[in-house]
């Protein structure tokens, strides 16, 4: 028996480790909650001393930007500007008597003195009343200014505005089907402002946006968990317990946007009907339930009526009847007082 040579097995070379960027973690196996149930988020200790942006994985493969508003350094710019423009004039006087005399160290000093000038107008900025400022340096966040009017802020940093001013809007007008199936058009206002400028800047690509589209999803998940009307005992119906209603919904919008740093203010149904495909089917439905309350307390006031009459008729003794002329008298009470239309008396003259 020969051995025979055997070929090298051709094994798969390994690919190096994908390189992680700093705050980055591996997605999880599982998804995490959407809502309703608590989050940890791991902190980071480098994180906020040097204003890296965490993320955190949500899902399967997404990530969630983890930025915590900060107080940028401020101070008022009143003083700054007459300073400012204080050594401009003087760098423009430096300029002319340098260029005049021939002196170039004394244009060189004049020169300097205007840029640096320049560079103190790029640390002013003016804040609005119900605005702030975000400040960035090289893509870092630096923090937020809130202190309206004139500002004096760290210098060569890029600042955008986000408003933190009450923001309202109404829902579309949705269809959705109720927890007994039933089609209802429902529509909300949802009232909203932003609480955390960080998060609503770097978080999220549009805040306004972002809010729109869950307020509709928590609108149409709130909508399905609850029956239009005819609700059971201890059960809220979307007619009957809108006070109720809004405020779940507003609890489950507030949790869908507090990743983008939002808060909602208020929420509440502004309308709220039948689809058109089923609307007169329970209308009349509920005109049936009308007449059939109506009946029975017809009834109920017929039946209790005619036996206080009969009792009266035995107490008093005022006419002595056999059975069965107190059920034609029965018989006949019941038809009068349970009647639609107006009963017409027959005079019986046989004797």
């Amino acid at each position: 028996m020969t051995n025979q040579p055997q070929s090298p097995r051709h094994t798969k070379p390994t690919s190096p480790p994908p390189v992680m960027e700093p705050g980055y973690q591996q997605p999880m196996t599982d998804p995490l909650p959407y809502a309703g149930q608590d989050l940890e988020v791991p902190e980071d200790p480098h994180a906020t001393e040097l204003g890296i942006v965490t993320a955190t994985p949500v899902g399967h493969n997404g990530v969630r930007v983890a930025a915590e508003e900060t107080d940028a350094w401020s101070m008022p710019g009143g003083m700054a500007l007459i300073v400012l423009l204080a050594i401009g004039a003087v760098a423009i006087g430096l300029g002319v008597f340098g260029a005049v005399a021939s002196a170039p160290v004394i244009t060189v000093l004049g020169v300097v003195l205007f840029i640096a000038m320049y560079f103190g107008f790029t640390s002013l900025t003016v804040i609005q009343p119900g605005e702030t400022k975000v400040l960035q340096f090289l893509g870092r966040y630096v923090g937020t200014v809130r202190r309206p009017g004139l500002q004096l802020t760290t210098p060569f940093t890029s600042k955008r505005r986000v408003s933190v001013k009450v923001n309202n809007f109404e829902t579309h007008e949705l269809k959705v089907n109720d927890s007994d199936g039933n089609p209802v058009n429902i529509a909300a206002i949802i009232v909203w402002q932003v609480a955390d400028t960080a998060k609503a800047t770097f978080a999220v690509e549009n805040s306004q946006h972002f809010v729109e589209v869950q307020a509709e999803a928590a609108l149409r998940h709130v909508a399905s968990t609850h029956p239009y009307d005819n609700a059971a005992p201890g059960e809220e119906s979307l007619r009957g317990s809108t006070e109720l209603v809004a405020m779940e919904l507003a609890q489950e919008v507030a949790a869908r946007v507090a990743i983008a740093g939002i808060e909602i203010v208020e929420a509440r149904i502004s309308s709220l009907a039948y689809a058109q495909e089923i609307a007169h089917a329970m209308l009349q439905r509920q005109q049936a339930a009308a007449v059939i309350a109506a009946r029975s307390m017809i009834v109920e006031g017929a039946v209790g009526m005619v036996e206080q009459a009969l009792r009266r008729l035995e107490t008093d003794s005022v006419v002595q009847m056999s059975e069965e002329r107190k059920a034609q008298m029965v018989a006949n009470l019941l038809l009068v007082l349970c009647g639609d239309s107006r009963a017409t008396p027959v005079i019986n003259t046989n004797p």
